[in-house]
């Protein structure tokens, strides 16, 4: 991917007061406000209005929390390594435990097109679960559909599930049919997967690897379709004649143009225009690994978790923190692409 049109932003964002004090898992802007929910290895999930940088709730878990997100602006659910699947209550900070994994639930995400939550277990499985109905497992639980391996990233864009899990395994699910995965696929990336988002537009997804690439996958597997995949490089750096590589551990769709931020282990931002191929921005170095980014829901602000994700083990590393960027449309709005000269 070319990356000739780069700029560097200087300003990092607003920092919110406020943040967890171990690692943040993932960081989530809620589809109908400002809203932002934050899981953290702390055992907490925090609740912030991310305009006004007020700290709205705090929910604490039993153990580490891995991923949150949002039902709607009065609820929300957590995926924790005590194996537990919970929906957070926002007004009364109250919370239901809808059920249980057999070990650490990884991810979880909110189908609105289905009205299923799903969650994703190292435990080889994904369940899914209506919200809606009386708390207790018999009662919530639509149904648990084993994987391959391990479930690392889950992604939703209308009816389809895209689940990644360890070993590079891709399965895509028609929501409406779970009963067997419309397709089973096998990571074109050679190293393990950080990270799976669909495109917005709802033909294909992204996938990103701990190896600083991102590949570029459509669901149609037509020929002319799987032509226009591709993978490329990104969060390296060239010291002292050798390559220095780090796991791109985020990526976020921009929810008007369609293009998409990746966050790294060597503290950077990308914005990227997947199909012009080019980067387009690359904002100031945070002051540690970038765990995870979200976009709110008008593509107006940019969260971003500036957290040590333990990639070199044990260290001494910044304290964790958010930062919440306006969004200028010149750094996420696709160029048009130059005409041919005709008298060239």
């Amino acid at each position: 991917m070319a990356t000739t049109t780069t700029t560097t932003v200087v300003s990092s964002g607003r920092e919110l007061t406020n943040p967890p004090s171990d690692g943040i898992s993932n960081i989530r802007f809620s589809n109908h406000s400002d809203h932002l929910l934050v899981s953290s290895w702390d055992k907490t999930v925090r609740l912030y209005d991310a305009t006004a940088d007020f700290l709205r709730g705090e929910f604490l878990h039993g153990g580490p929390v891995l991923d949150c997100c949002f039902h709607d602006d009065s609820s929300g659910f957590s995926a924790s390594a005590d194996n537990t699947v919970r929906r957070l209550i926002f007004a009364t900070g109250k919370e239901d435990i809808l059920g249980k994994h057999d070990a650490p639930v990884r991810c979880v995400e909110y189908s609105y097109a289905a009205g299923q939550l799903i969650t994703g277990s190292w435990d080889k499985t994904i369940k899914c679960w209506d919200p809606r109905g009386a708390s207790g497992q018999e009662r919530t639980l639509v149904g648990t559909y084993a994987q391959p391996e391990r479930v690392y990233s889950l992604s939703l864009v209308g009816h389809r599930l895209v689940v990644a899990t360890a070993g590079r395994h891709v399965n895509v699910y028609d929501m409406r049919n779970m009963s067997c995965p419309e397709q089973r696929r096998e990571s074109s990336l050679k190293y393990q997967t950080r990270c799976v988002r669909c495109y917005p537009n709802g033909t294909g997804y992204a996938l990103s690897s701990v190896e600083g690439r991102v590949a570029m996958e459509f669901f149609d597997l037509s020929e002319a379709s799987q032509a226009k995949k591709y993978a490329f490089k990104c969060h390296r750096k060239s010291e002292a004649g050798r390559d220095i590589v780090y796991p791109v551990n985020a990526m976020a769709f921009h929810p008007i143009y369609g293009t998409f931020a990746t966050g790294g282990c060597d503290g950077f931002v990308n914005v990227w225009d997947g199909n012009n191929k080019k980067r387009l921005y690359q904002y100031s170095k945070y002051p540690s690994s970038v765990a995870a980014l979200s976009f709110s829901r008008d593509g107006r602000l940019l969260a971003v978790a500036s957290s040590y994700t333990f990639e070199e083990g044990p260290k001494p590393h910044d304290q964790d923190a958010i930062y919440v960027r306006s969004v200028n449309e010149i750094e996420v709005k696709p160029k048009p692409k130059a005409l041919p000269n005709p008298t060239a």
